[in-house]
């Protein structure tokens, strides 16, 4: 039997559930390299000449797969304008960890790995720390995933 206790409970219920529906469509449709500014604004070079983090400046932008790259300078915006493969992350720029475990997250420029060539961003120092326990197993994993987590 319903009762109005039950009825106000699956009222109450309704809007949270509603409320998860729009997060799990757009993980669904990502923009990949988090669109409209790459990476955080963080020029991807930086990441393998000063083996760091470095902001990158409006003053040196490249427009590449659908987004604005920023580089700290000029040298740095050719590099990347030459080869943007070799420079920017894998993964579209999300979560490295996160793909391998088939879903999406945003990333900070603290939490990255350069494994055998490439750029890898993670969502937080965590992620990156568990990412790094097993690097191979977890790059496999993502790729697998990457198609089905691009929709």
């Amino acid at each position: 039997m319903l009762t109005r206790r039950k009825t106000l409970g699956l009222l109450a219920a309704t809007p949270v559930s509603l409320t998860l529906v729009p997060t799990i469509a757009l993980a669904r449709e990502p923009e990949v390299f988090q669109n409209p500014v790459a990476i955080n604004a963080i020029d991807p070079v930086g990441y393998f000449e000063q083996q760091k983090p470095v902001p990158g400046s409006t003053s040196h932008t490249r427009n590449w797969n659908g987004a604005e790259w920023h580089f700290a300078n000029q040298s740095n915006a050719e590099k990347f304008a030459s080869d943007p493969e070799t420079y920017a992350p894998v993964f579209g720029g999300y979560c490295a960890f996160a793909a391998s475990r088939g879903y999406l997250a945003p990333t900070i420029p603290e939490a990255w790995t350069i494994y055998e060539g490439k750029l890898y961003l993670n969502a937080n120092l965590r992620a990156q720390e568990l990412w790094r326990e097993d690097i191979p197993g977890n790059i496999a994993a993502g790729t697998k995933n990457w198609p089905g987590i691009l929709g």
